[in-house]
């Protein structure tokens, strides 16, 4: 199994986005350089935020840019399931593109990290990830 480590806070930033209000998605960005060293939250676009998620495409193309010019990585995304439930659901494996990002789902206590790949074992799109929460101080120290 793959393993992704995450900086602390980047993990309590998720963890309070994704709780501030249960009856929709929230989303965002995770970016670094090789371990997700910060979290993003962008707005949800999507039709129906209380079902799905869509990442405001203006945050997402300003992340881009930044990469481009020597910045933060796009490591991948995150999303809250308010259901409760960690895992990718059948919409999230049809919104994925193969690419290899790690997509990070917060469910009320709960979270988990998948990585979108060409036949993953988890609706043919996910396959699961080791999320290592690490102390900030020790990220900076790599």
């Amino acid at each position: 199994m793959q393993r992704i480590d995450i900086a602390s806070s980047a993990l309590s930033f998720i963890g309070a986005a994704a709780t501030r209000d249960p009856s929709v998605e929230a989303c965002g960005l995770l970016l670094g350089m090789g371990a997700i060293a910060r979290a993003t939250e962008a707005r949800n676009v999507a039709a129906e935020p209380a079902r799905t998620f869509e990442i405001d495409p203006a945050a997402l193309f300003a992340a881009l840019r930044a990469e481009r010019a020597g910045g933060e990585r796009v490591i991948g995304y995150w999303h809250s399931h308010p259901s409760g439930d960690a895992n990718p659901s059948a919409t999230d494996a049809a919104m994925a593109t193969p690419d290899g990002r790690i997509w990070l789902i917060a469910a009320k206590t709960e979270v988990s990290a998948w990585q979108a790949v060409a036949r993953g074992t988890v609706h043919g799109r996910f396959d699961a990830v080791e999320l290592v929460a690490i102390d900030d101080q020790r990220l900076l120290a790599t």
